[in-house]
């Protein structure tokens, strides 16, 4: 496949979402930056909240903006899409696997999984203290955190919502669903972080956030990579326009530019203590 991007450009692209979102927020004052960087440690949680709260901004703007506009223009989502003969992009839950995958292979020991309890893989379905926890999520919605002792690992798990359409609808026509009834604003699963260390130092934490945000673009980018190979499908053209205008496909740093401008200072105010 032909590579839209090289490497050194995808490397680039994930080292300077962090400085983005500080232009974003106006900038930040030289010394406030460093005596941040000295002094801040956050706990597991607080990290883990951040990086949760990243995730379900670009993971609800791919499923609205990319998949639901996609499907208008005719654009195929499918769960085999990394498969040959398969003409088609990751639906959501795929985006969020290509993620963790991506973050697997960097250095940074986060952990980022799927649960349910209605999976359409059965490798999915929650089980024990997950599985217990995740009653009470259903019920109000909140972080559930603790401590793993068989994997030793500081574990938080939020709720996956049904955010969009093109959710509810995928998940209640799948010929493997053990759920047909799902609706807008469903509580259809967890999401599942996992990281070592009960702290942060303000340097960890950004780490965290790119490694994140380099998943992101190293999944998008596959993406359209695919595309690039596609010989029975009318390809989308990549650039600055979205689906909801057409047969159109926004370029990575154009999909991450949204993201940092939708989640930018929420997490900036939460590194550096704004008030």
């Amino acid at each position: 496949m032909k590579n839209l991007i090289n490497n050194s450009i995808i490397k680039t692209i994930s080292l300077v979402v962090i400085s983005l979102i500080l232009n974003a927020c106006g900038g930040v004052p030289e010394e406030k930056e460093e005596l941040a960087a000295a002094e801040k440690v956050f706990s597991v949680d607080e990290v883990l909240e951040m990086v949760s709260k990243e995730n379900d901004i670009t993971r609800t703007l791919y499923t609205k903006a990319i998949v639901g506009e996609g499907k208008k223009q005719g654009m195929k989502f499918d769960e085999d899409w990394r498969k040959n003969d398969v003409e088609a992009g990751p639906l959501p839950a795929l985006f969020l696997r290509g993620i963790a995958t991506s973050i697997r292979k960097g250095d940074v020991p986060l952990g980022l999984y799927l649960g349910s309890d209605f999976p359409i893989n059965n490798a999915n379905k929650l089980k024990g203290k997950q599985a217990v926890l995740f009653e009470k999520i259903k019920k109000d919605q909140k972080p559930q955190f603790f401590y793993d002792d068989e994997q030793k690992l500081h574990t938080a798990m939020f709720a996956d919502l049904a955010s969009a359409d093109a959710c509810v609808t995928c998940h209640n026509d799948h010929k493997q669903t053990s759920k047909t009834d799902w609706k807008l604003g469903d509580v259809m699963g967890s999401t599942t972080w996992q990281y070592p260390a009960d702290s942060l130092s303000y340097g960890d934490a950004i780490k965290v956030l790119n490694a994140y945000a380099k998943g992101t673009v190293d999944t998008y980018i596959e993406y359209l990579n695919e595309i690039e190979s596609f010989k029975n499908s009318t390809k989308p053209e990549i650039g600055d326009k979205w689906p909801s205008k057409g047969n159109y496909l926004p370029k990575p740093e154009v999909f991450l530019d949204s993201v940092r401008k939708l989640s930018s200072f929420g997490t900036m105010k939460n590194l550096l203590s704004f008030k």
